[in-house]
């Protein structure tokens, strides 16, 4: 059974939030250099915008609807024998908000993201705003674009709808509330977690062969719907490389930096990601457990201090089902320790 983990959060920097490194970042091509105007984050007021986005079927969150959440929330965990805490900033910022209309935002998260609910459906949404120019915007739809959107290795967090403001150079890009707890809460078998694992490789290996760097692969920016499917988020310092076949990049922005990127040399975008994924399938192993001895040929070689002569994302992605296949079913449906 899914299970939804709390949609209000308290603290900062969580869910759908990315990395707030300050940074700076160049190419070798300079048409992809960073407009700093384009590319910062947005802080729109989103009462100002509130009317559009309830035109395209969706709407923000109230004091109403987080007080709601929250009492069904309680009421789930008093069902399954849990006590329950009613002490919580979000809850008692919904109550202190005023009218049960006005909008009630989640402190856990930055200005440029917003909650909601696709009212037709009632699914639960993150919003976010984005510069009508910016580098995520062009990713963000041109990965959402038929036929990419149809490809099976594409991994990208669904995305229900863009919302585009010509007239301020804003966007809003509306995407599934997904949950980021893909270590708290490991899946039950060694196949369930390789096959999590081999989602996040194979979203790299589709990026990449569209001329792609995500350049901030980590564990806060891949998400879970807990029903088995993995998806990648902020695109906020990705790049495309359409007209540059051998791209180079100087970029010290993001979680799991490579060698290269933290001495602001100038780096591979491709393989900094090899490196950062190398990072993201450590931390998952550790933190749920599994002891994969297996892997650490392959991590030994996505980690080489010379970038040059680290596989690619398609050779990663082989070598890791050659791995896979040579596993008993046995050991595969064994459960974590």
């Amino acid at each position: 059974m899914r299970r939804r983990p709390p949609s209000f959060s308290d603290d900062e920097g969580s869910l759908y939030s990315g990395s707030e490194s300050a940074s700076t970042c160049s190419s070798t091509d300079s048409s992809a250099c960073d407009e700093d105007e384009v590319n910062v984050r947005m802080a729109p007021d989103w009462c100002a915008y509130r009317c559009l986005i309830e035109q395209r079927g969706f709407r923000l969150d109230t004091c109403r609807d987080v007080k709601l959440w929250y009492q069904r929330y309680w009421e789930t965990l008093i069902a399954q024998g849990q006590s329950v805490s009613k002490d919580c900033a979000g809850y008692r910022r919904a109550c202190a908000g005023g009218d049960e209309d006005d909008l009630c935002r989640d402190a856990g998260l930055p200005e440029n993201l917003f909650r909601g609910t696709h009212v037709s459906s009632d699914t639960k949404v993150v919003i976010k705003a984005v510069h009508l120019s910016s580098r995520e915007y062009d990713i963000v739809r041109y990965m959402s674009s038929y036929p990419l959107c149809k490809d099976p290795r594409n991994h990208l967090i669904p995305i229900m709808d863009f919302i585009e403001v010509v007239e301020s150079n804003l966007a809003f890009i509306v995407m599934e509330e997904w949950s980021p707890n893909f270590v708290p809460d490991p899946p039950p078998t060694l196949r369930c977690f390789l096959g999590a694992l081999r989602q996040c490789i194979e979203h790299a290996e589709f990026m990449h062969s569209h001329r792609i760097a995500h350049l901030d692969i980590s564990i806060r920016n891949l998400l879970t719907d807990y029903n088995s499917h993995y998806a990648y988020i902020d695109f906020e310092v990705s790049r495309r490389f359409d007209d540059d076949p051998d791209p180079r990049i100087r970029c010290c922005r993001g979680t799991e930096l490579s060698p290269e990127r933290e001495r602001g040399d100038w780096a591979d975008p491709y393989k900094a990601d090899i490196w950062s994924l190398s990072i993201v399938i450590l931390h998952a192993t550790s933190w749920t457990g599994y002891n994969l001895p297996e892997l650490r040929p392959l991590l030994r070689s996505m980690q080489e201090e010379n970038f040059s002569v680290r596989p690619n994302a398609t050779e990663v992605l082989r070598e890791f089902d050659d791995i896979v296949r040579r596993m008993s079913d046995c050991r595969l449906q064994s459960g974590p320790p």
